[in-house]
């Protein structure tokens, strides 16, 4: 029985299974030699699926990995406009097929997670699976309670509202304080999210930082370094509770 093919080049790790639909109403997708339209399956184990005429391979061993992304690199695999990218932060012989999950703006820093894995990559950054994500801002000001009340309520952005999110102060100071860190938890990724929901109660972002992802954090992870997850942390991720910890991809690996 087929596959849709969006999802077997997510798995593939040639792109989300956003960006993989795109590509094949683009007609980049082929299946034995023919072009193909949204909602073609086909069999990876014997159809000979190419895109932008190179073969589609699927790994036999996936690879997760976690970076502290640092400020001024694009979240991408590459730029039109030769700017860096996170995969410039990986190391060659872990680049094939890996693609990163989700996007933190080029100003953001933090915790991004790369993968050749699209059933996880889905898990990771698709609502409905629950994974909210962290972040400390620090922002011009102190928003008063009526503000923070919209942050937590949602605010209209581009014609939509935002979905309810988690707000609390960061880092005690002084209430006279001219600029303040704040703690935010949301189960949604649009597009500068954050800084527009600051932006628009009158406190621009001045400083952003994914903390967490779901469960997972590392304090000591230094800034544009990368490690390979432990098998307890794919699994969380997986919804495969009780496996016991440290896989065999579970040592960190310094650039």
């Amino acid at each position: 029985m087929g596959e849709r093919l969006q999802k077997i080049m997510a798995r593939a790790g040639i792109a989300s299974r956003r960006a993989s639909e795109e590509m094949i109403r683009q007609g980049r997708v082929t299946v034995n030699g023919k072009v193909v339209t949204i909602g073609a399956s086909a069999d990876a184990s014997e159809d000979a699926i190419k895109v932008d005429g190179k073969r589609l391979v699927l790994p036999t061993v996936h690879r997760y990995l976690l970076l502290n992304k640092p400020k001024m690199y694009i979240t991408s695999k590459n730029d039109p406009e030769g700017r860096s990218t996170v995969m410039d932060l990986v190391p060659p012989p872990w680049r094939k097929g890996l693609v990163p999950v989700g996007r933190l703006d080029f100003n953001t820093e933090g915790l991004l997670l790369l993968t050749t894995d699209g059933e996880f990559a889905q898990r990771v950054a698709h609502p409905s699976y629950g994974c909210r994500k962290s972040y400390a801002v620090k922002v011009k000001g102190r928003p008063p309670a009526d503000a923070i009340k919209k942050l937590r309520e949602g605010l209209v952005i581009d014609g939509k509202k935002t979905a309810p999110a988690r707000v609390s102060l960061l880092r005690k100071g002084p209430r006279d304080a001219i600029n303040t860190w704040w703690n935010v938890d949301i189960g949604e990724g649009r597009t500068r999210q954050i800084r527009e929901m600051f932006f628009r109660v009158g406190h621009p972002v001045l400083k952003l930082q994914r903390v967490a992802i779901g469960k997972l954090q590392d304090s000591r992870l230094p800034v544009g370094e990368v490690r390979e997850l432990k098998q307890f942390e794919i699994d969380e991720f997986m919804g495969r509770q009780g496996k016991k910890p440290g896989g065999a991809k579970g040592k960190g690996r310094r650039r």
